[in-house]
């Protein structure tokens, strides 16, 4: 049984023919999110800039949309409502501003309010723990979060400097950068919140379009190393290989997160979203512009740049 392909396995899409077309939709996109998050910044949740979280208990599972309406109309403008331990048990967070900011010893009192404004008719809200979150602790957790994101792109280069070749190691890093820009210039220009979750969304969009770069540069390298062509020909032909593989599995990984944004709640919606535009992106950015950045300036590649090392030349010849 063959297996199933959306593309030929011997297509041949002149991808190449179009890279300074892609590259340069792909810098421009860049340009704008950096501007938007420049210009606009981020609609930052609690996570980030401090606030009061109040846990609440209720007699029966409660409607989350109904606490929220509810909160709202009390003056608890923007309150994030999200199960919390049991079904029975919410989590509301609130931002630190108005009546909302406020320190340790008025936590108790704005709990106090919001788990009467929270209380719904026969399923009275009772109030477990209310809590302030410095902004200290935002400023401190948006630190970590550039570190974990450094952290990675160190790690990515250093790994596919060592598999592959140095200019592969930069090309995708740029491709990462690319994505992860684009992403985050898209909760800049929406103005839709950031949060922890939002951040986790990232981080996986990182991974994801790594994966997907790193699965076309290895077939870069085995045809560089078995075809007779000029590199472009062979970046082509490598894009054309990849490419079923590369748009089934984006589809896939876009089903189960368009899955999660629909019925995952509120509390994992940012994630969801956040992963939607890496998948799509992501996946444009490798078949795009990845294997156009090895046909540029100094990271122009060569079959010199990919023939074998003399550690390498026992196990081929081991190959079949």
């Amino acid at each position: 049984m063959k297996p199933f392909n959306v593309f030929p396995y011997d297509s041949n899409i002149d991808f190449m023919r179009m890279r300074w077309v892609s590259l340069s939709v792909a810098f421009l996109l860049m340009v704008v999110a950096l501007g938007a998050m420049g210009a606009r910044g981020f609609n930052f949740a609690l996570d980030f800039t401090g606030g009061i979280g109040v846990e609440l208990r209720y007699e029966k599972k409660p409607d989350v949309d109904k606490v929220r309406e509810q909160l709202a109309s009390a003056g608890f403008h923007g309150a994030q409502v999200q199960n919390f331990g049991s079904g029975d048990d919410l989590l509301v967070r609130l931002q630190a501003d108005g009546k909302q900011e406020a320190g340790a010893d008025k936590a108790s009192s704005i709990g106090d309010a919001v788990a009467k404004a929270a209380s719904l008719a026969g399923n009275p809200a009772e109030k477990r723990s209310s809590a302030v979150i410095s902004a200290q602790v935002g400023k401190d957790l948006a630190i970590d979060g550039v570190y974990a994101v450094l952290f990675v792109l160190i790690g990515f280069l250093g790994y596919i400097s060592l598999r592959f070749e140095k200019k592969f190691a930069v090309a995708a890093i740029i491709t990462t950068m690319h994505d992860v820009l684009i992403c985050v210039g898209w909760f800049a220009l929406s103005g839709h919140e950031f949060d922890l979750n939002v951040l986790a969304g990232i981080l996986s969009v990182m991974g994801f379009s790594i994966n997907d770069t790193i699965v076309v540069f290895d077939r870069v390298r085995e045809n560089f190393r078995g075809m007779r062509a000029d590199p472009v020909t062979i970046l082509n032909k490598s894009v054309n290989q990849t490419l079923s593989r590369t748009v089934i599995t984006s589809f896939v990984a876009f089903l189960s997160m368009l899955s999660l944004y629909i019925y995952g709640g509120d509390s994992l919606r940012g994630m969801a979203e956040a992963m939607i535009i890496g998948i799509i992106i992501g996946t444009l950015s490798s078949i795009f512009v990845a294997c156009p950045l090895l046909t540029m300036g100094w990271l122009k590649v060569s079959k010199q740049d990919l023939l074998p090392k003399a550690r390498d030349e026992e196990a081929l010849a081991r190959r079949p």
